[in-house]
């Protein structure tokens, strides 16, 4: 079977190397790199390495070198389209279908690239000639050498309707590919004849992930030009939402280990990524005129952990950079995030490093925020947050931005940073407990008084507990205020972090899931002892024919009841979670050795 080389391409991003090694030989990490010993020869000492950046293994023993697919042919004696198979498997991704057209697709996109190349070489001729003075001097004082734009391929496009189109059909070009390829506008009358899409424009070549040309971008010369910057269209070759300008460049910089950076540095145009690399950021790349893509979000990720994103510091910096949040939550993984780089108002990198240099630039950098942070920056900037109301929306907010997180170990960490910050600042939402040395003063009535209201704190914590195990459609109606609950028993505790937990990785509320998923979490004895009370719990709550509103207000209403005895709890809260562990047991004996112990210490 025939793979086309996108299949491939997209195989091999989607499966890491080491993933691939690590299930035949026993890696350990080494800087940026996995080492073990050789599959190949028998080894004392490592000399069999892996490489996930850029994507390859290599051994020193054997001289042995290539990708996952060659890995598996090596070591397991797979053919080619066998060892194709079952990387396709692990990648959960379906084998293409045959056919018989890929070959014929392959050839004319391998033609298109061909007459992209000869369009960029007459565009570079073009900038060294007459039609290029005025951008060369535009170049220079910019600060671009002439070896500079050579390495980024730069030229010019003559103020012409024919210029490149004539010159490409000179040589052989066939009208409709130069269309198709983005080269050429086809109007829609057709008696006018196709013309040059760039007319009047510095150009710059855009690649694919691979490096090869498929696409250009031009700066408008003239000042009050309809487009600053045009882009090629979307064509078989390009798709600007999938590439970043200079990718395939600055993944190689940043995987040279004298790089030491962790991830690109994402900027907003080409003359920013060609002011950095040349003063010494080469893993600088820029989106293609649209906010970031989760395809262009994947790319940054696959180069390195973070993306070091940089936006102007005026409101429609910021108004970019939480839209960038918003595309980033969903896609968080462990050891995968981004970083933003607030630039000085009315300063783009190249503005900063012709006025400051490169260290000024490298201080920004080393002061980006992580995205936590302007997660929080964003929510507390939305009112003004004086009022219980505004506090509450606040919170509100946070919760809907943590159930966009999709991974389990992300959001719960997230979830710890963001809600401790809000207790942090705007405190909790009931009185803390009384202090140690009013405690003490309290006399064996009060101790007794306090473990009665324990007692029956326990029930309605029980009540609160088994109303959402009973009902978990309430969660639409009462999960914020499930969350602030205080409770004092372990088992509850457990309990309320399983159901947030749950309410927050799913969209549908589902009894049996919740149950499966508290059982996951070892809470089969709190299921069970409120399967055995499901009647008084049920007609705690309104009984079974409650509407769903009713039984929700009857909730919350139980709640406020919990939160304000919480408040005169007796005890400190050790004591309090000791009497709530033998109150949930029964142990009459084990509650009245408590009291007696708590009401010694209090005398």
């Amino acid at each position: 079977m025939r793979f086309g080389e996108a299949f491939l391409e997209e195989l091999k991003s989607r499966v890491r190397p080491s993933d691939v090694v690590g299930k035949h030989v026993k890696l350990r990490r080494q800087g940026r790199e996995f080492a073990g010993l050789s599959p190949f020869t028998n080894e004392k000492t490592p000399s069999f390495f892996v490489n996930d950046e850029k994507g390859f293994y290599h051994c020193f023993s054997s001289g042995k070198h290539g990708d996952s697919i060659s890995f598996l042919m090596e070591v397991t004696g797979l053919s080619f389209p066998e060892a194709v198979e079952q990387l396709a498997q692990m990648a959960g991704m379906e084998l293409p279908r045959q056919d018989p057209r890929a070959e014929e697709r392959a050839k004319e996109r391998k033609a298109a690239i061909s007459w992209m190349e000869r369009a960029q070489d007459h565009f570079e001729k073009t900038l060294y000639r007459a039609p290029g003075e005025a951008a060369r001097n535009y170049l220079k004082a910019r600060g671009l050498s002439k070896t500079a734009a050579q390495y980024f391929g730069m030229g010019f496009a003559e103020d012409s309707f024919s210029s490149l189109k004539d010159n490409l059909i000179r040589e052989g070009a066939d009208e409709r590919q130069l269309i198709d390829a983005g080269l050429l506008v086809d109007p829609d009358d057709k008696s006018r004849g196709s013309w040059d899409r760039f007319r009047n424009r510095i150009m710059f070549p855009i690649h694919d992930n691979r490096g090869r040309l498929v696409a250009f971008g031009g700066r408008a010369m003239e000042k009050d030009a309809k487009a600053k910057y045009l882009n090629s269209p979307e064509t078989r070759l390009f798709s600007k939402g999938q590439l970043l300008y200079n990718y395939h460049r600055a993944r190689a910089a940043l995987a040279d280990p004298k790089n030491g950076a962790r991830g690109l540095i994402v900027v907003e145009g080409y003359m920013d990524v060609i002011a950095l690399s040349r003063a010494g950021f080469r893993h600088a790349v820029a989106p293609l005129g649209t906010a970031l893509t989760e395809e262009q979000l994947a790319l940054i990720w696959r180069a390195g952990p973070d993306g070091f994103l940089c936006f102007d510091g005026d409101k429609a910096g910021l108004r970019a950079a939480y839209r960038s949040i918003e595309r980033a939550l969903p896609l968080l993984k462990p050891g995968q995030s981004l970083r933003f780089v607030i630039m000085p108002d009315g300063q783009d990198p190249d503005d900063l490093i012709q006025a400051k240099g490169a260290p000024a630039f490298s201080a920004l950098l080393e002061r980006s925020v992580p995205l936590v942070d302007m997660l929080w920056r964003r929510e507390i900037e939305k009112e003004v947050l004086n009022t219980p109301e505004a506090k509450a929306g606040l919170k509100s907010r946070l919760y809907d931005a943590l159930r966009e997180i999709k991974d389990p170990t992300v959001r719960e960490l997230y979830e710890a940073s963001l809600l401790g910050r809000f207790d942090k600042q705007f405190g909790r939402v009931w009185t803390p407990n009384r202090s140690k040395s009013r405690e003490k003063k309290a006399d064996k009535k009060v101790v007794a008084a306090g473990a009665a209201k324990l007692a029956s704190n326990m029930r309605q914590a029980q009540t609160l507990i088994g109303g959402i195990i009973l009902f978990p459609n309430l969660l639409e109606d009462v999960d914020e205020t499930l969350f602030g609950l205080d409770f004092t028993d372990p088992a509850h505790v457990a309990a309320q972090r399983s159901i947030l937990r749950y309410w927050r990785q799913t969209k549908a509320v589902d009894i049996a899931g919740l149950h499966a998923h508290m059982s996951v979490d070892g809470l089969e004895e709190e299921l069970r002892t409120i399967l055995s009370r499901r009647s008084l719990i049920t007609a705690a709550l309104g009984g079974a024919d409650a509407e769903n509103g009713d039984r929700a207000a009857i909730w919350i209403e139980e709640a406020g009841t919990f939160m304000e005895h919480a408040r005169t709890d007796a005890g400190s809260p050790e004591a309090r979670s000791r009497m709530a562990e033998t109150i949930r047991k029964d142990n009459a004996e084990a509650m009245h050795r408590l009291m007696r112990a708590q009401s010694r210490a209090r005398e």
